[in-house]
């Protein structure tokens, strides 16, 4: 029998652990939420990952279960590891991209940089905490994507925020630019790490990605490659971890936040390195030994397909992409289009980066309106 990995979770990032579990010949099932999930294609059940008995008999078929986001409450990973069950990476590990003050208290006690930061749970206390200025207000839980995320200047902005538990609140950090490092561990403790990348929002929405960084080489790539080992081997974290970073304006880099399986920030790998972080993901959960992370070409670009057409499908935009832009990959989720719903994106790779950036810029376009 092959090797199985579970995936909890159908959006896209278990949709592209298929193709490279197909090549290695490794068995995937995936726990879709719905029927038409975009992982649906590969789902061999469906159901609640909030269940736990609906996750232990998903969990009965396969060899370890990894997992496509981090919103699975700990008492069901703890009834999976309690049935005998490898999870990849572990209950203890993701708590730290479960809860934010968490991840923050865990980051400082290992030394790793971050903002200022501190836990409120009263207006009075984030009051003193902006003391005048102005802060980020996080709510510990469930954000993603910009969303459970303010910048504010009172407590009064964020009263709708209070009486479930505390906040986070950090500085507001004056930055360059956002960064992006991911890394591989597997459980016997090896290492792989792809270049550090350069992320681009648009609305609190990852928008475009380049790999490597633009000027990274040197000190930002190594202060960047240290942060994410040290994470990744303090933390116990099995599977593809992101790192997101501020490189600050007075040049420190900061820890932002961590998921621990692929990210937004790793597509680029699918066609511009020599192992993508979906493949990755797979050898890492099953403790088989890491592949190769250096670039195809000196520079990738990665742009997502934000919302989709006003009208029509993305297919019904193929045949103009695909001719204007022959050589830029493009990647679909299954997904109806919604705006700033990530539906798809699209990578070129190249020896010129004005260049790149052009293809990849111009290829996505042929999909928004």
């Amino acid at each position: 029998m092959p090797l199985t990995v579970g995936v909890i979770g159908g959006g896209q990032l278990a949709r592209m652990m298929v193709p490279p579990a197909i090549e290695l010949g490794i068995g995937i099932h995936v726990l879709a939420e719905t029927p038409n999930s975009s992982a649906g294609i590969a789902a061999t059940a469906v159901g609640d990952f909030r269940d736990p008995e609906t996750v232990l008999a998903f969990a009965r078929d396969v060899d370890v279960v990894t997992f496509d986001h981090e919103h699975v409450p700990q008492p069901v990973l703890a009834a999976l590891v309690d049935a005998g069950v490898a999870v990849r990476p572990g209950p203890a590990a993701l708590a730290h991209a479960q809860d934010k003050l968490h991840m923050r208290r865990a980051l400082q006690d290992i030394g790793v940089p971050v903002p200022d930061w501190a836990a409120v749970g009263t207006p009075a206390e984030l009051d003193a905490f902006i003391d005048g200025g102005r802060a980020v207000v996080k709510t510990p839980r469930g954000g993603y994507d910009g969303k459970g995320v303010r910048v504010v200047g009172s407590a009064d902005e964020v009263a709708d925020w209070f009486g479930s538990g505390p906040l986070l609140a950090e500085e507001l950090i004056g930055f360059r630019r956002e960064l992006a490092q991911l890394v591989a561990r597997r459980p016997s403790g090896e290492l792989a790490l792809w270049p550090v990348v350069e992320t681009v929002q648009q609305n609190g929405v990852c928008a475009e990605v380049f790999a490597p960084a633009p000027g990274s080489a040197g000190a930002v790539a190594d202060m960047a490659a240290d942060i994410a080992t040290t994470i990744a081997q303090q933390l116990d974290v099995t599977g593809v971890l992101a790192v997101e970073l501020f490189e600050t304006d007075d040049d420190r880099i900061l820890v932002n936040e961590l998921a621990m399986r692929p990210h937004n920030s790793g597509h680029w790998s699918i066609d511009g390195a020599v192992t993508s972080q979906f493949e990755q993901h797979l050898r890492a959960v099953l403790d088989l030994p890491l592949g190769a992370t250096w670039c195809r070409a000196p520079w990738s670009v990665m742009v997502n397909v934000l919302g989709g057409p006003a009208t029509g499908d993305l297919q019904s935009r193929y045949a103009r992409a695909f001719a204007d832009q022959p050589d830029v990959k493009f990647h679909a989720y299954g997904k109806d289009a919604r705006p700033g719903r990530k539906v798809g994106h699209v990578t070129a790779v190249g020896d010129d980066l004005d260049d790149v950036v052009f293809r990849a810029r111009a290829a996505a376009a042929f999909f928004e309106d």
